[in-house]
């Protein structure tokens, strides 16, 4: 018989994802706070000011969208407000479906539906 396949220590999985959040949001905390001393507290959209405890509704936006490229200078970085982030996202996220790019997909130009093809013909059977 071959031998079983050990499922994941649940432990050691609850570990690993637990130390990758906190990673993670060690990183935010990181550029967050550079972002917030490179720039204006104010929205890069809408223009809105933030101070005080609303500072929290201001979020740091990667302009490339790799949460991993996080330049000194924060020239991939851009302060949106939650509302203007949220709107970006889903900008990108239609762009993305949208998108007509690649060797597979067909140009959206080129329509096979000809819905009036042949109505000539039917129009002068009618009289």
């Amino acid at each position: 018989m071959p031998p079983s396949k050990k499922s994941p220590d649940p432990g050691r999985l609850s570990q690993v994802v637990a130390e990758a959040r906190k990673h993670r949001e060690q990183m935010e905390k990181t550029y967050r706070e550079r972002a917030l001393k490179l720039f204006a507290p104010i929205c890069g959209r809408c223009g809105r000011e933030f101070s005080g405890k609303r500072l929290r509704e201001l979020t740091v936006h990667h302009k490339d969208h790799n949460h991993d490229h996080n330049p000194p200078d924060g020239s991939n970085w851009e302060l949106l407000c939650l509302y203007c982030h949220d709107n970006e996202h889903s900008r990108q996220a239609v762009a993305e479906a949208y998108d007509t790019a690649g060797p597979d997909r067909q140009d959206a130009a080129d329509f096979d539906n000809k819905p009036f093809a042949g109505l000539d013909k039917l129009l002068q059977n009618k009289e």
